[in-house]
């Protein structure tokens, strides 16, 4: 083979080529599996192009191995695939497509494998390798995409405006796959991109958020953000983003440029961690600064309140977006909304008091706030740069100590809710809140430690100035 298989995967695809021989049919493999294996990238999964019935072709092969694995197929789309030992195979016939323009679902009419070469995105996925007998094994390379891999490059198989009108999504892969791969997109595939952006509007949501969520899980999700927003692509799905941009400059003073920064906070915080969502918070822990943006006399600009904003965003921007509407996105709220916290703290003489009342209001996401502020360091000044990170690190410090002794993280006030109502004979009410309230206050402030006896006397002491007296008549 003109690619390096594994001798699993070689006995899988002689099957495949033996049964569509068997059934008067040519194969193939295409796209990402051929262009994986030739950058020497894992591979978790193969397309199998025919010159005839692909779902029929995948039922024979099926019927074939061990085990018989179960076939799913589609027949509107003509593709069908099943699992082998968790490998991943799909097939389908190959086509010819025409598209109509207010829709990215094409007319498809059975064609050979050049046709369906044609059809595909980027030279780098129209590779194909024959599984056919006079040839198994060659590399069919009608359009360059071996030395565009090579080259590191992004081009289409035809010209890019018909590739992008055609199916926009190929807009949002294009700068994925930049991303992932470090790939530069050809200057005249990218203007292309510029002039179509407007057409991913036909594309569904959740399709368009998907291709995002893969670039956000980049090592470096700043390369395919940036090649978003200045393609104008961000702007059609995603305008919340695009308005951080610019700086204004008032009596000399100018803000710095917020969605620049943004970036390079998400690129600090791929680096420290690989959760998805922790990206997201970095991304959208300074969306409220432009309704918050002010120029002050005297002073320059401000943001006061910007994290209160933000976190009022964040559910809007996830159900715009079609992302979560659950734990994930109240995780992303929470980080949002205190993300300035620890960095204040650098700022002040540091109290157990203040200290206590972070790690209870962050609880278990305390970590990733941590892994938050540290990233949202990016000034270009190395000095200062130097001393803010010396003060956080003296922050964590005071946090660990703080928690081993007072264990506040995801701590509950020692008299719960349930146990007051039964104390005083109440039932839900102001009182029981305003009692509740009070414990916590105290024990976060250190008036008095974080035990039952101490919070019981002071909640006596509470009742008696609104006037309540426990049931058993203490």
């Amino acid at each position: 083979m003109d690619i390096e298989c594994s001798p699993r995967e070689n006995k899988l695809f002689e099957l495949i080529g033996a049964t569509a021989h068997a059934m008067n049919v040519s194969c193939y493999l295409v796209g990402g599996f051929v262009r994986d294996k030739i950058l020497g990238r894992p591979t978790k999964d193969a397309d199998i192009v025919c010159t005839g019935d692909g779902i029929a072709l995948a039922h024979a092969v099926a019927a074939a191995l061990p085990g018989r694995p179960q076939v799913n197929f589609f027949k509107t789309f003509g593709t069908a695939q099943f699992k082998l030992n968790g490998f991943d195979v799909e097939f389908v016939g190959a086509r010819k497509e025409s598209y109509t323009t207010d829709s990215r679902k094409p007319q498809v009419t059975p064609g050979t494998i050049q046709d369906d070469q044609l059809r595909r995105d980027f030279t780098v996925n129209a590779m194909a390798i024959s599984l056919n007998k006079p040839d198994y094994g060659q590399l069919i390379d009608p359009f360059g995409g071996i030395t565009d891999l090579k080259n590191k490059i992004l081009r289409t198989p035809l010209g890019p405006d018909i590739t992008f009108s055609d199916d926009p999504l190929r807009m949002m892969r294009g700068i994925r796959f930049a991303t992932q791969l470090g790939f530069t997109i050809d200057p005249d595939v990218y203007e292309a991109i510029a002039r179509n952006n407007e057409r991913i509007k036909i594309v569904s949501q959740e399709r368009i958020t998907d291709e995002l969520n893969k670039i956000m899980a980049a090592a470096k999700p700043s390369v395919g953000l940036d090649l978003l927003f200045r393609s104008g692509l961000l702007k059609e799905f995603f305008p919340q983003a695009v308005e951080l941009s610019g700086v204004e400059i008032i009596e000399g003073k100018g803000h710095k440029d917020n969605f620049y920064h943004t970036l390079q906070v998400v690129d600090n915080t791929a680096a420290k961690s690989e959760d998805l969502w922790l990206r997201w918070a970095a991304l959208l822990h300074d969306i409220g600064k432009p309704a918050t943006k002010k120029f002050e006399e005297g002073h320059g600009w401000t943001f006061h309140g910007h994290e209160v904003v933000g976190e009022r965003m964040t559910p809007r921007i996830f159900k715009q977006l079609k992302l979560p509407q659950n734990e994930k996105m109240k995780y992303v709220a929470k980080l949002v909304a205190l993300h300035l916290r620890p960095i204040s703290l650098t700022k002040e003489d540091i109290t157990d008091s203040a200290m206590r009342r972070l790690l209870f209001d962050a609880g278990e996401e305390i970590d990733d706030l941590m892994i938050l502020c540290e990233s949202d360091i990016t000034s270009k000044n190395k000095a200062k740069v130097k001393r803010y990170l010396e003060n956080f690190e003296l922050v964590k410090q005071r946090l660990k100590e703080v928690e081993e002794k007072d264990k506040i993280r995801n701590w509950q006030p020692p008299i719960s809710g349930d146990e007051i109502m039964v104390l005083f004979g109440l039932t839900p009410s102001r009182e029981v809140g305003v009692l509740k309230t009070a414990v916590r206050e105290a024990i976060l402030d250190g008036i008095i430690p974080n035990d039952y006896n101490a919070a019981y006397q002071l909640l006596l002491t509470k009742a008696q100035e609104l006037n309540l007296k426990p049931v058993s008549g203490e």
